[in-house]
Formats: C-alpha cells, structure tokens, sequence
C-alpha cells in the first residue's frame, strides 16, 4: 500500500485532499522532482508495533524507569506498586517488540531498554506531551 502510494506521489499524480473538495497535483507544490524515501510496509509495521506497545500508560510508566538504568523485576513491582503479574505480562509484551532486553544473574532477571533508539522516544514523547497547550 505505502509503495503504490509513494509511487502515485512520485509521480505527480492528482490527489484529492482528505475530507476537503480541494484538488491539486503534487508537482504544484514544487519539490516533487525530487524522490523521497519512504520506509517499506514491513518496517511500518513494525515501527506501528513499537508506537502502540509505547501507547500504555502503565507501559510508558515502566519504560521510564527503565530509562534511568536496569532493574530487576522485584524493583519494578516495588516502584510501580503493582502486582508481579501484571508487570511480567507487560514485560513480556515489550521484550517481543524489542524495547526491553532481560539479563539473569542468580534468581534475579534485569531489564533494560534495548537501545537508544527507545531512550530518546521516550523521552521526545514525554517533553511533547508535557509541552502546554494553548
């Protein structure tokens, strides 16, 4: 779907603006000479997975502990005065998505965010979402 979309806008095709009666070509716009790199249906979805995984609240809450350094799971259940459960299933979900990573050591597991890459999405979506409206 992405593909034949950047296609038609590659090519300059007419398009109708969404829920408007305006109509335009792309090259009216100037640029439309120029090809622009648009990411493959593959890494899309994949990039939706990890923007709803980062969607939960109690999830987000997680993630910026996380962001401050490792911890066990015990230390998570304890600061997000949770049920062990309830935080596993969430790490759970966030490790097959890739935005965590678990270390063993002894009878404990650690988790830390997999990359910087999920560091600075949290912390761009936090000073986005803590900017005042108005």
């Amino acid at each position: 779907m992405i593909d034949l979309l950047s296609d038609r806008l590659l090519l300059g095709e007419k398009c109708m603006a969404h829920d408007t009666d305006a109509e335009c070509y792309g090259d009216e716009h100037g640029g439309v000479s120029q090809p622009l790199a648009v990411p493959g249906p593959d890494a899309c979805a994949r990039t939706a997975a990890i923007f709803r995984a980062l969607g939960d609240e109690r999830r987000l809450c997680l993630l910026v502990l996380l962001a401050h350094r490792e911890m066990c799971v015990s230390e998570l259940t304890e600061r997000l005065r949770d049920n062990l459960p309830a935080i596993s299933q969430r790490l759970k979900l966030l490790r097959s998505e890739r935005i965590v990573v678990a270390r063993r050591n002894g009878k404990h597991v650690f988790y830390s965010l997999a990359d910087d890459h999920i560091a600075q999405l949290i912390a761009n979506g936090l000073a986005h979402g803590s900017e005042k409206t108005g």
